[in-house]
């Protein structure tokens, strides 16, 4: 009888260690478990943060990292060009001048063609500014100074109208229409729609018969006028 308790007590007590140790088992695989799936989470935000940000396609407002991309400068006027058309507007309507000096005249044509003047700048403003420098003619120096004072006033770029100043084109070449003055000059010149005595002037090609065509020449080879059969002796006899 005692014997069958003890063996008895002794499984209680085996039992009640397998179901602690088990419970210690649960417990260490539950933790580890969940550090497994902490771990990877931890890892991918690692992982996204050292990727840097791209802006998405199609969106050109933005530069790298969602940053508004810089605004282009405006391309500055070559200095050596500006001189150039300096000279050549100073001597413009003035033969007898060195090309070193440009009176408020000659910049108000140089503007006006390279559509510096406008609304926004006028002769007025010019004029102003102009002789604020107390001289009739300006120095190539002096005039860069007048149109630094010019620009900053108006508030407009001093780069955009020496651009524009730059590359305007020789002292008088203004943007005609070439389609009507082709279509004028082409109607001029077509001989076909001459008519009367102007007619007589050019032959069957529409090429000029000089002063034939502009006077009535005397007939002195011997031939009655209006004859038709003019040297044709000689071939049929």
């Amino acid at each position: 009888m005692y014997t069958h308790v003890a063996v008895h007590r002794s499984h209680i007590t085996m039992a009640d260690t397998n179901q602690a140790n088990g419970s210690d088992v649960v417990d260490n695989v539950s933790v580890e478990v969940a550090e497994m799936a902490l771990e990877p989470k931890e890892s991918t935000k690692t992982a996204e943060a050292a990727v840097p940000k791209t802006p998405e396609p199609g969106n050109a407002s933005e530069g790298t990292n969602g940053t508004p991309p810089a605004a282009k400068p405006t391309p500055a006027a070559s200095s050596a060009a500006f001189k150039e058309q300096f000279k050549a507007f100073s001597k413009f309507g003035d033969t007898k001048s060195d090309g070193k000096h440009l009176t408020l005249s000659q910049s108000d044509k140089w503007m006006k063609q390279a559509k510096v003047i406008d609304k926004k700048i006028t002769t007025t403003d010019t004029g102003i500014h102009f002789k604020k420098l107390k001289s009739m003619k300006l120095t190539f120096e002096d005039y860069n100074k007048f149109l630094d004072d010019l620009a900053k006033t108006k508030k407009v770029e001093l780069e955009e109208i020496k651009s524009k100043m730059a590359n305007c084109g020789a002292p008088g070449v203004h943007n005609a229409t070439p389609g009507k003055a082709a279509e004028t000059v082409a109607r001029l010149t077509d001989t076909s729609k001459y008519t009367g005595s102007h007619k007589q002037r050019f032959d069957d090609s529409g090429k000029g018969k000089g002063i034939a065509g502009r006077k009535d020449m005397v007939d002195q080879s011997g031939y009655v006028s209006g004859y038709g059969h003019k040297n044709t002796y000689d071939k049929t006899h």
